[in-house]
């Protein structure tokens, strides 16, 4: 099933009068779903040093707390891929619905579990099983949308959705102000970090609108049809193997993972641990400023993610695709050499973290858009799940080598080492300009059938 392209001199709505009330149900309802995905991320990413310092026992160094910061970051990201590639099979089989309704569950249920944790060990295994839901909800929510909406509001809609993730990560870091992750004894005697984990499984409410009111794509029940009637036994849905036996897929898979992997590393290896150059830059404060500081300076550093996502989303649509990733690309590399080597204070992070935020989430913002328009409608969900979240075996190196290569520079004498060492790590973003040379630009083109 191909969209219909519109003739030359046709006579064509405007784009806005072809939307209907259920079109803005589906965009608003998978935006949810991964605003509260991202609002996980957010929870984590702020509450892991005060959890694992506790967790770990009085007297623990910063170095282990930090190597165990990056270890549970590392096994967070490696089921994150491997429930992206799980789910994004299952939702070619399944449908789009069922399996963002079982990842939404997945992912807030063990949110909650985390705030029991009482072992460092105890502790990774529950970010493991959150991980798996995390990674399985964007390849359905994306997919839905894409294949839901018509296909002039489709980039809108994908930006739209991506960038409505940053309110889920403010969302977390306004929680935060509130309720202080490294406040001891805040309520019934837990710790802020506990309580900051419990509120993550109220996003669980959101299976109801899921279950009752969105419904598979007409494109993808046709498919199913299609598929169940015809005689090319050789194209499955959902098959790995098939991305690979199609050079055009071939092709469009292997850009998709370097895109992936020079944004992915370069967010969950370096710009997520901003809460810690927080911490190097405000040293010997009390952990009360701290704290604050590292919330409001994330939550700002989200705002800035939300304009950069809403300005690729427009960069894309009405220039292109491969434009928009080779300026995000570079302001990435940029400026995340930049905040790392000059933020020193308070005020500092209040400036610095947003126009961070601003350029390493832009490029998400295109993996959204761009990732279901390289696979067909068989292996859509598959392609944007191995896209987005196998990338992320690779990347789950990045936390602990940010923290090894920090260690290395520590004991070699080096100067500021947590700042060099973001440095170093900072030129896995040339790797997606590089990727830009075979990637294929989809502006103006319908979504790919074979």
């Amino acid at each position: 099933m191909v969209e219909p392209i519109a003739l030359e001199g046709a006579v064509a709505r405007p784009w806005w009068k072809e939307l209907t009330r259920y079109h803005w149900l589906v965009v608003l309802i998978a935006s949810c779903g991964w605003l509260f995905d991202c609002m996980d991320q957010r929870i984590f990413a702020l509450s892991r040093e005060p959890a694992l310092r506790e967790v770990l026992g009085s007297g623990v160094a910063d170095a282990a707390v930090k190597s165990w910061s990056g270890w549970a970051t590392g096994v967070m990201m490696i089921s994150w891929a491997t429930g992206g590639i799980i789910f994004g099979i299952m939702s070619d089989r399944w449908g789009r619905v069922k399996t963002m309704a079982v990842t939404l569950l997945i992912y807030s249920g063990f949110t909650g579990l985390s705030g029991i944790s009482h072992t460092g060990t105890e502790f990774l295994i529950y970010r493991f099983l959150v991980g798996l839901g995390v990674g399985g909800m964007f390849g359905a929510a994306t997919t839905l949308v894409a294949e839901s909406v018509p296909a002039r509001f489709r980039s809108l809609a994908l930006g739209s959705l991506q960038a409505l993730s940053a309110c889920g990560n403010i969302i977390g870091s306004l929680l935060s102000t509130r309720i202080q992750p490294g406040q001891a004894n805040l309520l019934f005697g837990m710790a802020g970090w506990r309580i900051m984990f419990f509120v993550g499984i109220l996003p669980a409410i959101l299976v109801i609108p899921i279950v009752l009111v969105l419904r598979e794509p007409e494109r993808w029940k046709e498919a199913k049809r299609q598929a169940a009637d015809g005689t090319d036994k050789t194209k499955r849905f959902g098959s790995i193997p098939d991305l690979f036996r199609y050079p055009v897929w071939r092709r469009n898979l292997l850009v998709g993972v370097c895109l992936g992997l020079a944004g992915m590393a370069g967010l969950w290896g370096i710009g997520f641990f901003s809460p810690e150059l927080i911490s190097t830059a405000l040293k010997g404060q009390p952990q009360g400023v701290i704290d604050i500081v590292r919330g409001y300076g994330t939550a700002l550093q989200d705002v800035g993610s939300f304009l950069g996502m809403i300005t690729f989303t427009l960069v894309a649509t009405f220039v292109g695709r491969r434009p928009a990733f080779g300026g995000a690309f570079i302001l990435c590399l940029a400026t995340t050499i930049f905040v790392f080597n000059n933020l020193r204070s308070g005020t500092d992070a209040y400036w610095m973290l947003p126009m961070m935020g601003f350029a390493q989430l832009s490029v998400f913002g295109g993996y959204s858009i761009y990732f279901p328009e390289l696979f067909p409608t068989r292996l859509r969900g598959t392609g944007v799940g191995f896209c987005y979240n196998t990338v992320r075996y690779l990347a789950a190196g990045f936390p602990p080598m940010l923290m090894y290569v920090n260690q290395q520079l520590i004991e070699a004498q080096v100067n500021e080492p947590f700042r060099k060492a973001a440095t170093m790590l900072s030129f896995i973003f040339v790797l997606g300009l590089v990727a830009l040379i075979w990637a294929p630009e989809t502006k103006g083109k319908p979504l790919p059938e074979d």
